[in-house]
């Protein structure tokens, strides 16, 4: 599957969910936010939502500080 990730096109294989995306990327377990065709997608509804071909995600890691 041909997916848009960061800006960058990449083909991915077998990852059917966000959920599954963030596996194969190794940010599993990782604060983060993400971005699906321009709608923003809770960490509750990661393994729930489906990814298709052509599809744009945006992955923005939270950092904490002061």
């Amino acid at each position: 599957m041909q997916l848009t990730i960061n800006g960058e096109s990449r083909a991915v294989d077998q990852a059917a969910t966000v959920a599954e995306l963030i596996d194969r990327l190794g940010l599993a377990n990782r604060r983060l936010a993400v971005e699906l065709n321009e709608m923003i997608v809770p960490r509750s509804r990661h393994a729930e939502t489906a990814l298709s071909e052509g599809d744009h995600i945006e992955i923005v890691h939270a950092i904490g500080g002061g």
